[in-house]
């Protein structure tokens, strides 16, 4: 039977790969990376046989020509490589990935799409580079809807990695399971709601999220100069309130948050607490324990790391 003995939630920015050297905030940025280090020390210890990469897409795998809520890879899986982070094909265990989605839609209790062939980003290649770094192990990526209006609401979230959490109980190949929720914390990015663009900058955006899936390469170094030109909009006493939740054991209040508040409150870079959120839930909301939290405003992102023991986890001889 499969067990989940391990989870990790990680904050993510390309910007400590391509601007490592002109970060300012150095002190805070060794702190984070150090955090990850320790956090993969972790992931090696509760020697894994597949890693659930629970994360994001920044229009780079997923356009605004299908975006469904949450979409599991069960065959071919692509990174796109972008800033300095894993490219090319990545190895899923496809066995318990078409388990998952048998389970889950097939009952019903999740409304779960799945590619054979997805491209995934730094969303979940990040985790590959700095959780996963000298690790064979095969991942499973699920993409969460967190950028693209309307987003699929927290208790959702929930809804659907309980119902996950139960399809990796049901499988019956003895395998060690890590979850990674990759994302956060609170940030904001120069993205527009694609609905309603407003200038010329906003414009260009939407057109890349609706043309990228064939010539992405076109608009890649003017979004790039868009987004470095951003202000930092960092909220720390959030940051801390959350993984202070974390710890607690509290998650289940999280989940309260409305898409509207987490704008308002965090920006529209903490809707990726939905990758947090479902990785603590396939942990039982089990109380986290800290690792790291910086703030860098140099990589716009209040970077965090946790990670999740169960009660339960057996040790492997």
């Amino acid at each position: 039977m499969a067990q989940i003995v391990l989870g990790v939630g990680a904050s993510h920015s390309t910007l400590m790969n391509t601007h490592w050297e002109e970060t300012t905030h150095r002190e805070e940025a060794i702190t984070f990376r150090d955090g990850l280090a320790e956090a993969r020390r972790r992931v090696e210890a509760a020697r894994p046989d597949v890693a659930l990469i629970i994360g994001s897409n920044h229009f780079r795998g997923f356009w605004l020509d299908l975006i469904p809520g949450f979409t599991l890879g069960v065959g071919e899986c692509l990174a796109s490589g972008e800033s300095g982070t894993p490219k090319g094909p990545q190895p899923v265990h496809t066995g318990l990935a078409r388990h998952i989605v048998d389970d889950v839609v097939g009952s019903g209790r999740g409304d779960l799409a799945f590619s054979a062939r997805m491209q995934i980003d730094h969303g979940q290649s990040h985790a590959i580079q700095y959780l996963l770094a000298g690790l064979e192990v095969p991942i499973i990526p699920l993409v969460v809807n967190v950028f693209a209006q309307p987003l699929p609401p927290l208790a959702r979230c929930r809804e659907v990695a309980e119902a996950i959490r139960a399809a990796v109980a049901s499988y019956p190949e003895d395998l060690r399971v890590v979850v990674i929720g990759s994302g956060g914390l609170s940030h904001r990015l120069p993205w527009p709601d694609w609905r309603a663009p407003e200038g010329e900058d906003e414009e260009f955006m939407v057109r890349a999220w609706l043309d990228g899936r064939l010539n992405w390469s076109d608009y890649d170094v003017r979004r790039r100069q868009i987004i470095r030109a951003a202000t930092s909009a960092i909220t720390p006493e959030w940051d801390e309130a959350v993984i202070d939740t974390f710890v607690a054991g509290r998650t289940a209040e999280l989940y309260a948050y409305r898409t509207e508040d987490l704008e308002r409150e965090a920006g529209n870079g903490s809707q990726e607490l939905r990758s947090w959120l479902m990785m603590a839930t396939l942990l039982g909301g089990a109380p986290a324990e800290r690792i790291a939290y910086a703030a860098v405003p140099d990589w716009l992102t209040g970077m965090g790391v946790i990670s999740i023991t169960p009660a339960a986890a057996p040790d492997r001889a």
